[in-house]
């Protein structure tokens, strides 16, 4: 078997350790007796995988005590509903900071249960950079603030966490959660898909502030009411088992690794060198300002847009996939989460050389 460097946004490349452990856990998980995903969600040995792995997020993320962190379906555009639907409390105010495609998303979501301000955005500009703090413009009286922390399509990343003006300050960090430090105590709300840093597809994580629980809309679908689930312990209904467990397992990998000061030191290192060979080359260009590009997610276009095609054909038969551009974007990139390894971006660096000696 011979394993491909994936590049995909997401579901994305996982940490092979963690795939080996899961085969061989396959059949049976301890002394169990069976799969992971045949046991009752309410049994005692699934109940120790779920209750490990929530510890376990908790200390990696140094979440503060009056936080309640859930796991839950629905992935991220789940949460576009259910954030206003917990959170405006009695006001019909929210205000968003745009810098994406997906801030877009979650505006439009926002705008079906309450008036949606946009503070900031950078959409004039093709997304290519953030609005300075001092130019957004925050409504004092509105429920919260939302910004999305790293933006996959466009490849802009936030590098410092912005002043919410006393707000609860809401972010969707589904692209690079587990990549660096984070103070959670500067937010009411995280929450995070887990298909780019976390695991597979089908399960979320919400990390909200205790004050903020309890106060959801009356229309609020049990499913999505923050002090139902907390309440229920993330299992009002039976929860996506064994993508918790897969979850669980890429957390104690992110802890073998050194946790999030190591996560960040290998982030920062791989994407230097892949936006440094970028910038070397009068080939390949990258759109986004230097002080806002993702760690994360690399965009780069070719000097032969027609080349396109070719570039991902012969990329896919040296092992290097899913480099294609989001189709509303075009163009190429490479996302090179957690578990990407350094060898995957010098592969793709050697590759993208000897495409230029040939095409350039």
């Amino acid at each position: 078997m011979s394993r491909v460097y994936n590049f995909s946004a997401g579901p994305s490349t996982m940490p092979e350790a963690v795939l080996q452990r899961a085969q061989a856990e396959m059949l049976e998980w301890g002394k169990s007796g069976m799969s992971v995903m045949e046991m009752s969600h309410r049994g005692k040995e699934y109940v120790s995988i779920a209750e490990k792995a929530e510890a376990d997020f908790k200390e990696i993320l140094g979440v503060p005590e009056n936080y309640k962190v859930l796991f839950v379906s629905g992935g991220a555009t789940g949460q576009f509903a259910a954030i206003p639907m917990n959170l405006l409390a009695g006001k019909t105010v929210a205000n968003y900071v745009n810098t994406g495609i997906w801030s877009g998303k979650a505006i439009s979501e926002a705008k079906k249960y309450g008036e949606v301000k946009v503070a900031a955005s950078s959409k004039e500009n093709g997304f290519k950079n953030i609005p300075a703090r001092a130019d957004w413009k925050i409504d004092p009286e509105a429920a919260y603030l939302h910004y999305t922390s790293n933006e996959t399509i466009n490849g802009v990343e936030f590098q410092e966490i912005p002043d919410a003006g006393g707000l609860p300050l809401v972010c969707d960090m589904s692209s690079n959660i587990l990549s660096r430090p984070v103070d959670v105590s500067q937010f009411g709300l995280i929450y995070a898909g887990a298909q780019k840093n976390m695991g597979p597809a089908g399960i979320a994580v919400v990390i909200v502030r205790d004050d903020l629980i309890g106060h959801a809309l009356p229309i609020t679908p049990s499913i999505f009411d923050y002090k139902v689930m907390a309440e229920n312990g993330s299992m009002l209904n039976t929860p996506p088992t064994y993508n918790w467990y897969l979850l669980g397992l890429v957390l104690e990998w992110v802890k073998e690794q050194g946790g999030l000061t190591a996560m960040e030191a290998h982030n920062k290192a791989k994407a230097a060198k892949l936006y440094a060979a970028i910038d070397a080359s009068p080939f390949y260009g990258n759109p986004v300002e230097p002080a806002f590009r993702s760690r994360m997610n690399v965009p780069f276009t070719l000097a032969k847009p027609d080349l396109e095609k070719e570039f991902t054909t012969q990329a896919k038969a040296a092992g290097l996939v899913s480099l294609g551009g989001h189709r509303s974007v075009g163009g190429m990139r490479a996302s090179i989460y957690n578990a990407m390894p350094m060898a995957g971006v010098d592969a793709l660096i050697e590759f993208m050389a000897e495409f230029e000696r040939k095409n350039g």
